[in-house]
């Protein structure tokens, strides 16, 4: 069964080179996740993205030339427009839902003290999705889906479509990868958008 969310995609292709983001628009994926990228090329990405109605989610702390505060997020939000963006600073997320685009809560899931801390932040920061590294975890991906009602992406780690299908089995609506081998697997089983 396809999540409702990101119009049932179940890899979201994670970008670090212009190229590749290039190659995506012409693909049936409608969202995508820009990992690297540089301030000077924030608002021909938008255009870009916008022009071939694609959803770009945005991982702030990843944008050089940028620096990593409130103002920042204001700044992406205004030149860019990206259907959300991707933090591991929760004053990002906030900032974002303030804005009325996705905020999404990255978590790396080292011990059992990470894991604890994402229950507490999740409670009171709330954000829209959680990415957690490495979503190679499926136990611990079970065990969240139970513990908060906040959707999961999984993402690090994850190499074959076998551990994608393991994701997704154990509750995480998607799957994020900067692997085009995932990308190529997932592309066929990507329904397109409805306009």
């Amino acid at each position: 069964m396809l999540s409702s969310h990101f119009h049932g995609q179940k890899v979201l292709p994670a970008i670090r080179k212009m190229k590749d983001l290039e190659h995506l628009m012409s693909s049936s994926f409608t969202t995508l996740v820009l990992l690297d990228s540089h301030i000077a090329q924030l608002a021909s990405i938008g255009q870009l993205v916008r022009k071939h109605r694609k959803q770009l989610l945005v991982h702030v702390d990843l944008i050089n030339g940028l620096k990593n505060d409130d103002y920042a997020i204001e700044f992406v939000c205004q030149t860019m427009r990206p259907a959300g963006i991707i933090s591991t600073r929760s004053s990002a997320v906030m900032t974002a839902k303030k804005h009325k685009i996705l905020g999404i809560q990255r978590h790396f899931l080292l011990d059992s003290t990470a894991l604890e801390m994402t229950y507490k932040l999740s409670d009171k920061i709330k954000p829209d999705f959680i990415e957690v590294m490495p979503g190679i975890m499926p136990h611990i991906i079970a065990e969240m889906r139970k513990r908060i009602d906040i959707p999961i992406l999984a993402g690090g780690l994850i190499r074959t479509p076998g551990d994608v299908d393991l994701a997704l089995a154990s509750g995480a609506v998607a799957v994020t990868s900067s692997l085009k081998e995932l990308w190529n697997a997932f592309a066929d089983e990507t329904p397109k958008a409805q306009d």
